[in-house]
């Protein structure tokens, strides 16, 4: 009898132990909430604009995306290059933005309009006498080549106006990228 009365003592003490316990945990858990709720951001939860790691371009408020394609620069896999904000955007499936990025072109510019890479030269010596990487051409000009390169000290200085070139630089990183992508026969679109 009296082992059951102990018995008794303590599963009641221990029921209200575990009681305290769970009481004690739900207080505190509210507590931490209570806290991290007056810390949380007013714009959690709603959309954010998204930006493309592969994006080089700043928009300022107001200003015109830059990094918009451009209407009219053709469909599928292509490279977009526009002559009037001296850019580029290489452009894959479903006419998704792999990268853009600014250049700084030659002296002698193509036409607008479709041409295909005709060839590619890994390292060369540029016509201005630039050691230059991942060259890629698609035209001729008055006997002068087009094509993209990437300067190997990474110089994209503009050229001598005295010269007729037709090398349209671009950073390492970039001439890399567009290596990779634009390999023979690849669309390349020129548009103003």
């Amino acid at each position: 009898m009296r082992y059951e009365r102990w018995a008794h003592k303590v599963a009641r003490s221990s029921s209200g132990f575990v009681a305290g316990l769970t009481t004690a945990a739900i207080v505190a858990v509210g507590f931490l909430a209570y806290r991290a709720s007056a810390n949380v951001p007013e714009d959690l939860g709603k959309p954010q604009p998204t930006k493309s790691p592969t994006t080089n371009a700043s928009k300022a408020p107001g200003a015109e995306d830059l990094a918009a394609l451009p209407a009219r620069s053709g469909t599928g896999d292509r490279v977009v290059y526009s002559l009037d904000d001296d850019r580029v955007w290489l452009v894959g499936a479903n006419d998704r933005v792999r990268r853009t990025f600014e250049v700084t072109p030659g002296t002698v510019d193509p036409a607008p309009t479709s041409y295909k890479v005709t060839s590619r030269s890994g390292a060369v010596t540029g016509s201005d006498g630039v050691a230059i990487e991942h060259v890629v051409r698609f035209a001729t000009v008055d006997g002068v080549a087009i094509g993209f390169s990437a300067a190997v000290d990474g110089s994209t200085a503009a050229p001598d106006a005295s010269q007729k070139l037709g090398g349209i630089r671009q950073s390492r990183e970039d001439g890399a990228a567009m290596w990779k992508f634009a390999t023979v026969g690849t669309k390349v679109v020129v548009v103003e």
